[in-house]
Order: structure tokens, then sequence, then C-alpha cells
């Protein structure tokens, strides 16, 4: 099975190399992007392994992406989350511990925050989104190297879902998947069709060759892994008409996907760790650390 591969930008101006990782446990990918001219780079949406069998973590994942920036010789300048992830825990925390590099996420977290405190019934959690060190909102910009970067806002998925657009590379989350598998569900608390549809429009609207990288790859008809698009390819090949399909139709589409979908098994492992920036719990008056699952509190369970 193919975990690895290198998108490079050739060396011109506004193209940066991107390496990609596949999680086979999770279907994740995580990714380094970085400026060839300088050797700045940064992470995205890095996996701190967690078994839920056996209540294990590990840093099987997020170490490969230390000892690639190290073999290539890069320099970390970010750790960013595209969005607080459902389907596994976030490696930020881990990574800012080893490295010092600032984390980074969408300012809507703070909402995320709100939500899921009632959930777990944590009144004294701060949601202020202060676990990380930059909350990035629509339209802001930042450096990489000498590369430009810029924040597009692209809730639906989740309320504090963003894409990274480097260069002419866009980090797009779960929004989009590969043509063949389609788009993301909007049926998480604080999920929205309507609204997932105007961010995946956003992301379309960018120039057609733009390299689209996404969140997650579920390998439709046993395929091997992959996890870069284009703009135009999405627009005119993706499962769900994208190019072609109305709002209406569209958002028709995606509730009725999205009723026949059980809630992901890790959902409420992982959004206590992660709306905590990959923070796991504090350690108890006996030195371990426990999650807490809230009984009957979302809906879509599979009986069958």
């Amino acid at each position: 099975m193919k975990t690895f591969a290198l998108s490079q930008g050739g060396r011109k101006k506004g193209r940066p190399d991107v390496a990609g990782f596949f999680d086979p446990r999770t279907f994740s990918i995580q990714y380094i992007v970085s400026d060839p001219a300088t050797g700045r780079c940064a992470i995205i949406d890095p996996v701190l392994d967690y078994d839920e069998k056996s209540g294990a973590t590990a840093t099987h994942q997020a170490d490969k992406l230390l000892a690639y920036i190290e073999s290539e010789g890069l320099v970390l300048d970010w750790i960013l989350d595209t969005h607080p992830h459902a389907d596994h825990f976030s490696a930020a925390h881990y990574l800012h511990d080893k490295t010092g590099a600032p984390t980074a996420i969408g300012q809507q977290i703070t909402q995320v925050q709100a939500l899921w405190k009632k959930i777990y019934h944590w009144p004294d959690l701060k949601d202020d989104g202060s676990q990380w060190d930059r909350l990035f909102g629509e339209g802001d910009t930042f450096r990489l190297g000498e590369m430009d970067c810029h924040v597009m806002h692209s809730p639906g998925h989740t309320l504090a879902s963003i894409t990274y657009v480097v260069g002419d590379a866009a980090f797009v989350h779960d929004t989009l998947f590969q043509p063949d598998f389609g788009t993301a569900r909007a049926d998480f608390p604080g999920g929205s069709a309507y609204q997932l549809w105007h961010s995946i429009q956003a992301i379309l609207a960018l120039p057609d060759e733009t390299r689209l990288f996404t969140g997650h790859d579920y390998m439709p008809g046993d395929r091997e892994p992959a996890w870069e698009s284009s703009v135009r390819e999405q627009r005119e090949t993706n499962k769900h008409r994208l190019g072609e399909s109305s709002e209406a139709e569209y958002v028709e589409l995606r509730h009725r996907r999205d009723k026949a979908l059980p809630m992901p098994k890790l959902i409420l492992h992982a959004l206590q760790v992660n709306i905590r920036g990959g923070r796991l719990p504090p350690p108890e008056s006996n030195g371990k650390r426990y999650l807490k699952l809230p009984l009957d509190a979302l809906e879509g369970a599979a009986w069958e």
C-alpha cells in the first residue's frame, strides 16, 4: 500500500513541494508543505496514534514527519490544523512541544469548543481558542519562506473548517475527497450541507490547475490511496456532479447520503482531545489519563 508521495513544485515560483503521508489506521493524510527556495515548511493535519481497543497512544505517525523534515534539511515554521478532527487525534501539541513551532487553526474553533464543552459537560473548558498560538480567519495571510499563503473559511463539514492555500496548492481537508469518492459529510454537530456547498464552490473558483490535497482517502474499489487532484478535475469528474448540479440538488444528495452513514468510531474520543489543541486529558491522582465518553450524546447509531 502506498503511504507516501511527493508532489514536487518543480522549483517554480509559487509552487511548493508537498509530501503526503497516508495513515492506514485512520485513512488520514498528513502533509509537509515546503518552499523549495528556502526550505521553510509547515506541517498540516498531523496524526497522534490512538488504538481505541487498548487505549494506547503513540507518536509513530508524527515522528515520521519529524524524521522527514530532518532528512530533507527543512525548517519547520508552522503546525497547522484544518479543523477539529472527528476521526483521529491531532498531534499538534506533541509536535509543538518537540519543535517549538507555533500551532494554528481556524478562529471559529471557539464556536466548536462552546458546542462540545456542553456535550462533554466541561463548564470550565476555555472556549477562547487559547490552546493554539494563532487563530486564522477568512482572508488572513502568512508567509512560508518566499511563498504567499492565504486562508479560506470553508465551513460545512465543521464550523471551523478552513482551507490553506500555499502557492498553487490548496489543502481542502474533508470538504472534498478524491473525485471517485465525492465530498464530505455535513451532519456533525455544527455541520451544514448548505454551507458545505458554498465552501466547495469557493474552492472550485480557484485557478483550474490548483493542486488540491484532501484530508482522507477511503480507496473505493480497493485502489491504492490517493490524495491529490486539481480544481478542473474535481469540477469535471467528481461523482457528486459539482460542476453541474444546483445547490438544492447537492444539499438533497448530501442529506440523503449522510442519513445512511454511522458516526465515526472515534468522534467522541477525538473531539475532547482536538478541541484542546491535541492535548490529552491531564493525568488524575493515579498518574493515568482518562477519556470521557458521554452516552446518548449523538444520533447515528448503527444497530444492524
